[in-house]
């Protein structure tokens, strides 16, 4: 018997090309804050335990595969074949997983990095809420001020005479929609948790009858309303998760947004950080209560920086070891380690 708070599958999509980033690497590939795109991903789903985890890929697929390899060495690799759409490829991920799977699937985009462990919870639970009846699907969705280029979520009317407030039935994407459809503010972030049997059983019947002539992924909320299948909902207020990356110029942004993010945790724990605005740190660094960050600085890779010490201004360091009360002023330091209480004399380079 599945636990019904324990995903059984994540199907995370990255077989796409991404045209408008313009760059070499596999838009998956691209980095923001010490972690690929997928990588971001990776590690928020790992945080949820499920039970089986897939990959879907196809361009580049070489490139993407090792690095996944790397990042998530159980995971499991399924290639979309030539057919379109974020329903083909969740089919083709559905196909490498178990035939006899059963219980709540996760279908989310690998270019997604903004998305909590925290959020993706809420969302299972949401999917799980309904003991008696449970859902067919789950959309995770967000309100927005300027929904341009979003699917829009259609409801039913609801508590409000002719006010569509009430159940999700449906999704359009913005190329399918209506004038009136397109003035919907509640856009699809395309993150959903399925029942393993309903997506199992409605996957392959899916069409390409759309402005795109792709297999969309959105269609199957309509055939859960169309069955009569309980349809669940979770809103989503912190509206950035949602974002993807679909150009350099959104994974500035983003980048900006998370690394701001990562400051405020530091910050909230104790850390002086003197310039927010001029502090870059990856995700996986740590540093200790009343260190002090000083403009400039960028902290690269793992890098460990001990209580009380103070890095900057305008320091690099990159997975470098800062001991406690040690005092890093213009410096880079690479695979290195500084000394309690060491102070470096100003445009110091070590190395390891």
């Amino acid at each position: 018997m599945t636990d019904s708070l324990t995903l059984s599958a994540v199907i995370v999509l990255a077989a796409g090309k991404g045209t408008r980033v313009g760059s070499h690497t596999p838009k998956v590939l691209l980095e923001m804050c010490g972690r690929t795109l997928v990588g971001h991903v990776n590690d928020a789903i790992s945080d949820l335990h499920p039970r089986h985890t897939v990959f879907v890929v196809r361009h580049e697929r070489e490139r993407v595969v090792r690095h996944l390899r790397s990042i998530n060495p159980q995971a499991l690799i399924a290639d979309q074949d030539e057919i379109k759409g974020t329903g083909r490829a969740a089919w083709c991920g559905l196909r490498s997983l178990p035939q006899d799977l059963t219980g709540p699937v996760l279908v989310i985009a690998a270019d997604s990095p903004m998305f909590t462990p925290a959020t993706l919870r809420r969302l299972l639970k949401a999917h799980c809420a309904a003991a008696e009846r449970p859902n067919a699907v789950t959309v995770l969705s967000v309100r927005l001020d300027n929904p341009f280029g979003y699917g829009r979520i259609l409801r039913r009317p609801g508590s409000s005479a002719g006010i569509a407030d009430g159940p999700i039935c449906g999704v359009v994407e913005e190329k399918d929609a209506t004038e009136e459809q397109r003035r919907i503010t509640e856009v699809n972030t395309s993150t959903y948790i399925f029942d393993a049997d309903f997506l199992r059983s409605e996957l392959s019947s899916l069409g390409t009858d759309n402005a795109q002539g792709e297999v969309y992924l959105t269609d199957m909320v309509a055939a859960a309303a169309d069955s009569g299948k309980p349809i669940g909902s979770y809103v989503l207020t912190d509206s950035v998760q949602a974002e993807g990356v679909n150009d350099l110029v959104q994974l500035a942004r983003l980048r900006k947004v998370k690394n701001m993010r990562i400051l405020q945790g530091l910050m909230r724990s104790g850390v002086s950080v003197t310039d927010p605005d001029s502090t870059y740190v990856d995700v996986d660094v740590t540093v200790g209560a009343d260190a002090v960050i000083e403009p400039g600085t960028v902290l690269r890779g793992g890098s460990e920086i001990a209580p009380y010490a103070t890095v900057g201004p305008n320091t690099q360091l990159i997975n470098a070891k800062i001991g406690a009360y040690a005092s890093v002023p213009q410096c880079f330091v690479e695979n290195a380690e500084v000394m309690p209480h060491e102070h470096l004399p100003a445009f110091t380079v070590r190395k390891g």
